[in-house]
């Protein structure tokens, strides 16, 4: 901790608010994150894992969130090519859906809206005899393909709080704010170590909530500010299947509802269908799917798959609460996925800039946005935006060529198997070679933990990705979890166990497979 007034303290380690301490480090501003919980713990490591416009959001006319969204698709491919990729996406036509007319005026739209230099455009395919028609009934002979990207969503919050941290950002996980009051014209606020209860005090000139679901509660309980009726929560689920089909296509379905359901490959071996919306109350650490839910995204899948999808197929399920800005919508589905920065700065007070909705896509350009609010209360030594041509930790591959890449990784470590090699390549990228540290054989990493997890590679993450349980390692900072078996989860929790300092043994995680 510094004994000098922090200039900004941000609570809460989802991408919003390591996006913002990001930016605000690189602006030579001095930073304090600090997050209760572990980081994208909750609503950022529950997402569908897109980087889209969002193609459905041009039904309610929100052409600046989706050109916006499509300008920082570009921007987030150039600067984190190992966690972020394109995706071809395929969209049957099906009787008594959306016609194909008003498809066909959407995806031109799409197409225009923003840039596409590494992308293809939308057009109509037969789904007759091709790959893409194989899984799917005999009633779908014809659609659209159009392309996305992928995100590995908790990578993407990880990174960018490691940036920060490089750039001078203290990163405090499991520690919580438990109380923030204004004197002397600075934000006091106690921190809690939420392990041992410890607290300490500190002082920043500006303090941002970037607590998604929690930031309603926040601004109520801490910031001592009414957050009134803003944020409306949405439980999203998600439920993963063995993998359904061939090819690394995807596809989007349109639901008997007027909702989108997404199929899409998901590592390696498996298929992720989502997601729901439904209004939520209660504690976001608690959320779960329910049965319903469950049942949902299995009958919307199965209205497309020549073979229907059953519960009993789910092997892991996860659910988020999206804390989305209130605008009043009549249902979940047509609430906006804009953002709102809403900052309070009475003259001669310290400024509170509260982060209500948006989505995983924006959240670079949302912290643009919030230290231009911040800028005339900090006075940055370095105002000017900086985030949109700087590659995230590892994002640093040559002409963002990652195959190319991938390859030489490989060839530089043939000890390694294909499979962990790819992977290792695809999580860290460029710092791939860090992970292994000078190793020269299996061996040479420690304890193998099954699904080439090995001890060196915990070891990595424990001290650069501040992971401090076999959840964080195994279901975050990456998805081994799914590849793993009982007993070898269990001997992940034995070693974090097994360090001194670390938090007791927890069984089962939060985010563990569980049977719907």
């Amino acid at each position: 901790m510094s004994e000098t007034p922090f200039d900004v303290l941000v609570i809460g380690g989802g991408v919003n608010g390591t996006g913002i301490a990001r930016d605000a480090a690189g602006r030579g501003l001095s930073v304090l994150l600090c997050e209760k919980g572990d980081l994208a713990g909750a609503t950022s490591s529950a997402s569908t894992k897109l980087i889209h416009g969002g193609l459905r959001y041009l039904e309610y006319f929100d052409f600046r969130l989706v050109r916006e969204s499509l300008l920082e698709r570009e921007i987030l491919l150039d600067l984190a090519p190992h966690i972020i990729w394109p995706l071809r996406f395929i969209l049957p036509c099906k009787k008594g859906r959306r016609p194909s007319w008003m498809i066909a005026i959407g995806l031109w739209l799409y197409d225009r809206l923003g840039p596409r230099r590494r992308l293809p455009p939308s057009q109509r395919i037969s789904l007759a005899g091709a790959i893409e028609g194989a899984p799917l009934g005999d009633d779908l002979s014809a659609g659209f393909a159009y392309s996305d990207c992928w995100v590995d969503d908790a990578r993407l919050v990880a990174l960018n709080a490691l940036d920060a941290r490089e750039r001078g950002a203290i990163i405090q996980t499991r520690t919580a704010c438990v109380s923030a009051a204004r004197e002397r014209g600075l934000w006091v606020a106690v921190l809690q170590n939420c392990l041992d209860g410890t607290e300490s005090k500190v002082e920043a000139r500006a303090l941002v909530n970037a607590a998604g679901p929690w930031a309603g509660t926040f601004l109520n309980g801490v910031g001592g500010r009414d957050a009134g009726e803003r944020l409306r929560l949405v439980r999203g689920s998600h439920i993963v299947v063995p993998r359904l089909y061939a090819g690394n296509h995807a596809y989007t379905f349109q639901n008997t509802d007027k909702r989108i359901v997404f199929a899409l490959p998901y590592e390696r071996d498996f298929t992720l269908i989502g997601t729901t919306e439904a209004p939520f109350e209660g504690d976001p650490d608690a959320v779960a799917i329910s049965g319903d839910e469950a049942a949902y995204l299995c009958r919307a899948a199965s209205a497309y798959f020549k073979a229907p999808v059953k519960p009993e197929q789910i092997i892991h399920s996860f659910s988020g609460v999206r804390p989305l800005y209130n605008d009043r919508a009549a249902n979940a589905s047509a609430i906006t996925r804009d953002y709102v920065l809403d900052c309070a700065a009475p003259p001669g007070m310290a400024p509170i800039l509260s982060v209500f909705g948006g989505k995983i896509t924006t959240y670079r350009r949302l912290a643009e946005r919030a230290l231009s609010i911040l800028a005339p209360s900090l006075t940055p030594p370095r105002p000017a935006p900086w985030t949109g041509s700087a590659p995230l930790p590892g994002g640093d591959i040559d002409a963002g060529d990652f195959e190319r890449f991938q390859r030489t990784f490989h060839d530089e470590n043939p000890w390694l198997p294909p499979t962990t090699a790819r992977r290792l390549a695809r999580a860290y990228g460029t710092r791939a070679a860090a992970v292994l540290g000078g190793a020269k054989s299996l061996a040479d990493l420690g304890a193998d933990f099954g699904a080439g997890l090995s001890q060196a590679e915990i070891d990595y993450l424990i001290d650069k990705e501040w992971a401090r349980t076999a959840e964080d390692v195994l279901w975050r900072r990456s998805k081994l979890g799914l590849h793993m078996s009982a007993a070898q989860r269990a001997r992940v929790e034995d070693y974090f166990s097994s360090l001194p300092g670390f938090p007791p043994r927890s069984i089962p995680p939060r985010s563990d497979p569980t049977k719907v």
